[in-house]
């Protein structure tokens, strides 16, 4: 014989335990009566720029910091700052240069090289330090308030001061290898420009995966191997691509709407007196523009929404 039973009244306590809707708005209208907020809430986007503007004196001297503390437990000290690009240059001068001959047809190969390493080296360590500035500092998040975009941008900032060490001996190589100073390279101030407003978006995105995905962190290293290969860093895409390459004509228009070959092509063009301009790609500047505003702006963005959920969780 089957027995239905019936459920237990509710009880007092249980009756109070969830908040009815009319509830969850009497206390909404309180808190908005006292000028009370949700804690960690995020701001506008408006609002947001205020505030990262009004931290500007922390990012630069984080960054600074950050750059000081980079080489304190080496002999050599900051000097490595010179030195790690250049020995990489080096490196790539025997592999490709040498062994495999990407220097044949190119004039001013070593300037060429070197040029384009120091600026490529530019947009890999700001993506890098940027996929690690939320997951890698997540004391500093949790125990502050303050924009969390201030973190990827310092990071950027912090590997633009490291270029200029870099430019200064860019410099003095191009000068050794019989390129002289010209009113021409001052085109690479709007160039770096242009580069930093594009890193600094794209590693204010990466800051954002890599804050909910720490394995990212590991895969960048992959990816950013794969995007040097493809961006003319150690060979020149005309030659590669040319008529005698037997490569479709399509392969080298690609290649030369990278970001990366547009920023690395516009400073050559800037320092290298025999890189003319039959060699960058059509309306290169709109499209260093164009990819300095679409990753900007749209990195921006995409950090400023999730801002009220970095380093919780």
């Amino acid at each position: 014989m089957s027995q239905v039973l019936d459920p237990p009244p509710p009880t007092q306590a249980s009756a109070q335990a969830a908040p009815t809707p009319a509830a969850e708005h009497d206390l909404a209208a309180l808190a908005a009566r006292h000028g009370l907020s949700v804690s960690g809430a995020r701001p506008s986007l408006p609002q947001y720029v205020r505030l990262l503007w009004a931290r500007r004196h922390f990012i630069g001297a984080f960054s600074t910091a950050k750059l000081t503390a980079q080489y304190s437990q080496a002999k050599l000290g900051q000097v490595w700052q010179v030195m790690t690009p250049l020995l990489n240059a080096a490196v790539y001068y025997f592999i490709f240069g040498m062994l495999m001959n990407t220097s044949r047809g190119v004039e001013d190969f070593v300037p060429f090289l070197v040029t384009g390493v120091f600026v490529w080296t530019f947009t890999q360590s700001s993506i890098m330090a940027g996929t690690r500035a939320v997951s890698g500092n997540l004391g500093l998040v949790r125990a502050l308030h303050f924009p969390r975009a201030a973190l990827p941008v310092s990071f950027c900032i912090q590997q633009l001061q490291q270029l200029m060490f870099s430019m200064g001996a860019l410099a003095l190589i191009l000068l050794a290898f019989g390129v002289p100073p010209s009113p021409s390279w001052l085109l690479a101030v709007p160039a770096l420009t242009l580069q930093f407003v594009f890193n600094a978006g794209v590693a204010m995105v990466m800051a954002r995966v890599g804050s909910k995905i720490p394995d990212m962190a590991q895969l960048m290293p992959f990816l950013l191997r794969t995007w040097m290969y493809g961006s003319g860093v150690m060979f020149s895409i005309d030659h590669m691509t040319g008529p005698d390459s037997g490569l479709p004509s399509w392969v080298g228009t690609t290649l030369q709407l990278n970001p990366a070959v547009v920023y690395i092509d516009l400073m050559r063009f800037a320092l290298i007196d025999s890189f003319a301009g039959s060699q960058l790609p059509p309306h290169v500047w709109a499209l260093a523009v164009g990819w300095a505003l679409v990753a900007g702006i749209g990195g921006f963005i995409y950090f400023w929404k999730a801002e009220e959920t970095y380093g919780r969780g």
